[in-house]
């Protein structure tokens, strides 16, 4: 066993033996259906700190040669496979984490370092079949091959770190994609090529260096969704065993959506809250916020108005097939959208391809991003929604719509006031602060219509509900009448506690006082003001 021939299986041990381990066994399962097939080549990107290289770790104990890993997986769900006997520890693996090899080459090139390193084991192992001291690592390989029939699993972390960290060098960029393609595609000692990082394989021309790949990624998991965070039921079990609030453990980190799987959380930050016994900003805390503050500055049309209307509660039609998969290349405001995707920053639903702030943890790191310069109409909007959602408990309806038209002054130079869609998306960027303490859904349906907002309270917040109707050059009363007639509180079925409704309207013809605003309150299935 060696560094990247086969190497040990201590990585996935440390896994098992943590506190905290969630089964993520049953991918080797996919990865076993897909040896030796055409289906071998798989790329899977995700975010930082989404368990890529946990998952490499576990089929490098699984498959490596050298390895007796049986102990480490009894349990586990793969176990129960009927495929698991069969290709436990029995094929050379070699691991190559892209990372080290490009921090280990300093001012040497990059790919004939690993060349040189992998060689080396690779020479210890198979010496008789490598005659050439000379060699290429591809060429070496054929020649194993060809002499035993002896076939690689090739597990690739960081795969993507040369386009991440060496932006401005489209030279090496391309020199590092021929490398891989050389050593891969096509190549009959390949039994299986598994690799990871946050960006899809990269595009230069008109066709893909590496385009054997399939390709799985943050826009569409497709198979692999369960693998990709942490499952609702996961989470739930989580909660369960740690005392830990599965509400709120939903508000500051669920809100990646896939086709399958509408609830997928970041692992990462649930672990860190499960040990820590509280919910807070783990994950984006790994890295400082001036990374998306680069992105969300960009000059492109649309792009602040896009975000603006997200951390509003909106969701933003994009489209993703232009991003040429690196950090440098951005032409478009959609380009910087699903760079954001890829990065974690942004869900986005494949089904309907819109983009949107998954999470309280995610939108507290835009706030964060923000307050530092360059937003200052939208950062005093967020400061004076504390005071709005104050006034609107205390039922004060004409403070409502003051602090309505002191955010609509602020953000008219972002938003637009042309229908009822900007009214909602500006009415939940002044509600902003509410999503500490609520869970804010947008048309809600309600069996006779859809309620514009309705805000539900976290479990232990103790606040009430609100149900709030918005109307454009109508009257708020007209709102209030609606909500009324339509019977939208018998949505909240299962809800048991006072609950707020809101008649909200804008008259874009009163310069003066553009907002209005009616509460009433629900007690005990009654109505007063």
């Amino acid at each position: 066993m060696g560094i990247y021939l086969n190497p040990k299986n201590g990585g996935f041990a440390e896994s098992i033996r943590s506190e905290i381990y969630v089964d993520k066994s049953g991918l080797i399962a996919y990865t076993n259906k897909c040896l030796n097939t055409k289906e071998k080549y798989i790329c899977v990107s995700r975010p930082r700190r989404f368990g890529k290289s946990m998952a490499l770790e576990m089929l490098a104990a699984y498959y490596s040669l050298g390895c007796d890993s049986r102990e480490l997986f009894a349990g586990l769900k793969i176990e129960k496979d009927g495929t698991f006997e069969e290709h436990l520890n029995q094929y050379d693996v070699i691991y190559l984490n892209m990372q080290q090899f490009l921090i280990g080459a300093g001012t040497r090139d990059v790919t004939a370092y690993l060349e040189q390193e992998v060689l080396e084991e690779l020479l210890d192992r198979y010496g008789s079949f490598i005659k050439k001291p000379d060699i290429m690592l591809a060429d070496a390989l054929r020649k194993i091959y060809a002499a035993s029939d002896k076939q690689f699993i090739f597990l690739i972390d960081e795969w993507d770190c040369v386009m991440r960290e060496r932006q401005e060098s489209e030279t090496l960029q391309r020199q590092y994609l021929d490398f891989l393609r050389n050593l891969l595609k096509d190549q009959p000692y390949v039994a299986l090529a598994y690799m990871t990082g946050i960006l899809p394989v990269k595009k230069y021309g008109q066709h893909s260096a590496l385009n054997m790949f399939w390709e799985f990624s943050m826009t569409d998991q497709n198979v692999l969704e369960e693998y990709t965070g942490f499952t609702q039921d996961e989470v739930r079990r989580l909660c369960e065993k740690y005392g830990m609030d599965f509400a709120q453990a939903g508000n500051w980190y669920d809100g990646y959506r896939f086709r399958r799987l509408k609830h997928v959380y970041n692992p990462r930050s649930v672990v860190a809250a499960m040990k820590s016994g509280y919910c807070s900003n783990f994950w984006t805390s790994t890295e400082t916020y001036e990374a998306l503050k680069i992105y969300m500055d960009m000059d492109y049309d649309g792009l602040r108005s896009s975000i603006v209307g997200m951390l509003g509660g909106e969701t933003e039609k994009i489209n993703t097939s232009s991003f040429q998969n690196d950090m440098r290349n951005l032409r478009t405001k959609d380009d910087v959208l699903t760079l954001l995707i890829h990065l974690g920053y942004l869900g986005y639903d494949a089904e309907t391809k819109e983009a949107f702030i998954p999470n309280r943890e995610i939108i507290e790191e835009f706030e964060n991003a923000m307050s530092v310069g360059g937003w200052p109409e939208v950062m005093q909007i967020l400061r004076a929604s504390d005071k709005l959602l104050e006034d609107t408990l205390r039922c004060d309806a004409e403070s409502v719509a003051r602090g309505l038209d002191r955010a609509h002054t602020e953000v008219a130079s972002i938003l637009t006031y042309n229908d009822g869609n900007s009214l909602g998306c500006a009415i939940g960027l002044a509600y902003y602060s509410a999503r500490k303490d609520y869970r804010i859904i947008r048309e809600m349906p309600t069996g006779r219509g859809y309620a514009d907002m309705v805000f539900l309270p976290l479990p232990a917040s103790g606040k009430p509900a609100l149900v709030i109707e918005l109307k454009y050059n109508e009257s708020a009363d007209t709102a209030l009448r609606q909500i009324r007639d339509r019977r939208y509180t018998q949505a909240l079925e299962g809800y048991a506690g006072e609950i707020l409704l809101i008649g909200v309207a804008y008259d874009k013809n009163n310069k003066n006082k553009p907002h209005s605003c009616v509460i009433e309150k629900m007690v005990s299935g009654a109505c007063s003001s």
